[in-house]
């Protein structure tokens, strides 16, 4: 069927009169009458007929006229979907976060997306550095916010700040408040991350780096909180996020240690793959963090 013709209809059955109809289609008369005479000729039945100065359907024309009211209700629906979901006010948008920027950076961030496109799916996948690239290059997440992490080939890598890493103890540890040398510091035994968190992997390069022992590992765990609240609990020392632990240490729980001539920092950064277009949501969404980072 010759949708265009039957557009043409609908306008001539909704005014019932090929003048009105002409003036919304901005087509000339002659062709509005000649659109309907061409799918009565297709459909092999009479749609309309005269009646005074317009036009009255007949009862094909009626059933014809109920139906493509809604076939053209759903063309105008799918009309603004589509247009909804090109400017990013609908869609869905999945992040694959390390754990620090899930529970500090993104919770806020999401909330002013949300505030302003409340009709999109926001999906937070949580894991440490290789989870989160893993989910990334396998494009079962849109953007990676990483906590640390390394550049890999592909990635395209975004630099948003820098987080202080911070040694800490329990608040009545004998090197709580402390200064002292990195050697000492490594006599301790550790509560350290899992395997693929890129603070570990910090820590372990910077053992190399300086050439000390590794940490004695004694307790290890698959979050930040774990680790702070076995060190609060009175076990071992941590490395670990000054954005994370900050409260920890100001409310007493944990102590920091100043290692001499130490300054670790972390990348925080947010990633996407490299020549992968990004969906709407995902470009409103990236464009919302940077902006927000350049007023901070």
């Amino acid at each position: 069927m010759n949708l265009h013709a039957l557009k043409v209809f609908y306008y001539v059955a909704r005014n019932g009169n090929v003048t009105k109809a002409s003036e919304e289609l901005r087509i000339s008369q002659p062709a509005v009458t000649q659109h309907v005479r061409n799918l009565e000729k297709e459909l092999g039945i009479k749609l309309v007929k005269p009646e005074g100065r317009g036009i009255s359907l007949t009862y094909a024309g009626n059933e014809l006229y109920s139906l493509s009211g809604k076939l053209f209700a759903v063309e105008h629906e799918i009309e603004i979907r589509m247009n909804d979901i090109a400017v990013g006010k609908l869609g869905e948008l999945t992040i694959s976060a390390t754990y620090l920027p899930a529970t500090i950076l993104l919770p806020k961030y999401i909330a002013m997306f949300k505030a302003k496109n409340e009709d999109v799916k926001i999906n937070v996948v949580t894991g440490n550095s290789k989870e989160a690239f893993a989910l990334l290059n396998s494009h079962k997440a849109d953007v990676a916010i990483i906590g640390g992490g390394w550049e890999l080939p592909n990635i395209h890598w975004e630099h948003l700040f820098d987080d202080e890493l911070w040694f800490v103890v329990p608040p009545h540890h004998p090197l709580a408040n402390r200064e002292v040398s990195l050697h000492e510091m490594m006599e301790e035994t550790f509560v350290i991350r899992e395997d693929g968190s890129s603070t570990r992997e910090r820590f372990l390069s910077m053992c190399r780096t300086f050439n000390v022992r590794q940490p004695k590992i004694g307790m290890q765990f698959n979050g930040l909180y774990e680790t702070i609240k076995a060190v609060s609990a009175g076990y071992g020392a941590n490395l670990i996020s000054a954005m994370v632990v900050r409260e920890f240490v100001d409310r007493g729980e944990v102590a920091r240690v100043f290692v001499q001539n130490i300054d670790l920092r972390r990348p925080i950064a947010m990633c996407t793959v490299e020549n992968n277009l990004l969906s709407p949501v995902a470009r409103e969404f990236v464009q919302l963090i940077r902006d927000k980072l350049r007023v901070e």
